[in-house]
């Protein structure tokens, strides 16, 4: 196995890979490191697995580099920075975070992002064959649950992952994950929209507010705008935007929280990184 590099420290989470590819099996043929042994008298008589090798199989980095982080304080466990080497974690239950970003440790759960083209279905499957989400993924993981819904017109950022707790909380209002959206409208947008929309409008089935909303571009008679909110009702952003006279002729979410749409093309996945895990599951306090 070659030497470390200061990249280890940062792995690069652009490229999707099973945590500790590539080394872990060197690793668990190297002789025993003296940081995998408990230090004499650290009064952690926890059982579990050794925290190195936790940050190792996550793909954090090495046991020897993960040590070299322990050391500069940089890892915590539930929220105390750990100061001995050789600790015992439960990786099933105790959160794990380097730099204050949750790392993800559990490998038999995955979540992705897709940049849903509109004339799709929010479904894994249609019983009238028209083109789902679940036609896109097909066997890309057994157990791919979609996080919400985007109407059948409606593009962009749809996460599908195998965490069911996962992909309640994120859907759930209770929660207040923010949806960010850039809409098509017709006409010029009044100045005090932003400030009807915050106060709350009317539908048919109960006021709405959003969380922000903001004018991106006007031009020729179409305007696009951004609205911010944590609502999942049906079609609710084009039935909000309909009731205060700004009909949507294009709509694109663009984020979920902190997880962001940028320059994904039209019909593509991608698997999110350790660290946009961490984010999503501290967001909604798992």
């Amino acid at each position: 196995m070659s030497a470390a590099t200061p990249n280890d420290e940062t792995p690069n989470d652009d490229v999707p890979i099973s945590a500790g590819e590539g080394w872990s099996e060197d690793m668990e043929l190297a002789p025993v490191h003296p940081g995998d042994r408990a230090p004499e008298g650290d009064g952690d008589d926890r059982e579990g697995e050794r925290l190195q090798k936790v940050l190792a199989r996550a793909g954090v980095g090495s046991r020897r580099v993960s040590e070299d982080m322990i050391d500069a304080g940089r890892i915590s466990v539930n929220g105390a920075v750990v100061t001995v080497q050789g600790m015992r974690v439960d990786p099933t239950r105790d959160k794990i975070a380097v730099d204050g970003v949750r790392v993800e440790i559990r490998d038999d759960r995955v979540t992705y992002a897709m940049n849903k083209p509109p004339g799709v279905l929010t479904a894994m499957s249609d019983d009238r064959n028209r083109p789902t989400v679940g036609d896109m993924v097909g066997d890309l993981a057994p157990g791919l649950v979609h996080v919400g819904r985007l109407d059948q017109d409606t593009e962009g950022l749809l996460l599908l992952t195998t965490d069911g707790e996962l992909a309640h909380r994120l859907a759930h209002p209770s929660y207040g994950v923010q949806k960010t959206y850039l809409a098509q409208v017709s006409g010029s947008v009044p100045r005090d929209m932003a400030k009807r929309l915050r106060g709350g409008i009317d539908l048919d089935d109960g006021p709405v507010k959003v969380d922000s909303f903001r004018v991106v571009d006007t031009h020729a008679g179409q305007s696009v705008v951004e609205v911010v909110l944590h609502e999942g009702r049906k079609h609710i952003v084009r039935r909000l935007l309909a009731e205060v006279g700004l009909p949507v002729s294009r709509l694109t979410r663009t984020a979920v929280g902190p997880i962001e749409l940028r320059a994904m093309r039209s019909g593509t996945i991608r698997k999110l990184s350790r660290q946009e895990l961490g984010t999503l599951s501290e967001l909604v306090g798992l």
